[in-house]
């Protein structure tokens, strides 16, 4: 079960946590609406290839990736969505979409944007449709150390 291996690691460094169970949804914006969690402090995790190599953007629910501002934020040379069928083989207790944003336990960089970074809490997928995972902002910061950046825009309607 996914949220197992992450309830460990958290648990593991005395983290504070909830567990969210919810019906089945598979778009950030749904769950954030049935959880009744502002989208604001939803995250969503995106996976791009940063010049071939696999890495997490983390947002809020209710934005979109920049990806020519991800680009020239960091500096790549090349920056582009992952698929799919290039990604999820780094995930195999999770299912497709629901990748917590932990990509310090996937040997991934990850790039929050600094609009989640100002929430007090986050919640977000613990590798599966059904569940999430709401913990304190600091935390998730002291645990995966991301990049915190400037890259997403918030939806318009």
């Amino acid at each position: 079960m996914p949220i197992e291996k992450l309830k460990k690691y958290l648990d593991h460094y005395n983290i504070e946590y909830i567990t969210i169970r919810h019906s089945l949804a598979f778009n950030a914006q749904r769950v954030a609406a049935t959880t009744h969690i502002p989208g604001k402090e939803l995250a969503k995790t995106v996976i791009v290839k940063v010049d071939g190599k696999m890495a997490m953007a983390v947002l809020p629910a209710s934005y979109m990736v920049n990806l020519d501002l991800l680009k020239e934020q960091i500096g790549a040379k090349t920056i582009e969505l992952a698929n799919e069928m290039e990604f999820k083989r780094f995930f195999p207790e999770c299912e497709i979409g629901a990748m917590p944003p932990f990509g310090n336990l996937y040997d991934m960089q990850v790039f929050v944007a600094e609009s989640l970074a100002e929430d007090e809490e986050i919640a977000f997928n613990a590798g599966t449709h059904v569940e999430l995972i709401r913990m304190a902002y600091a935390d998730f910061e002291r645990l995966v150390q991301p990049f915190v950046m400037k890259f997403a825009k918030a939806r318009t309607a």
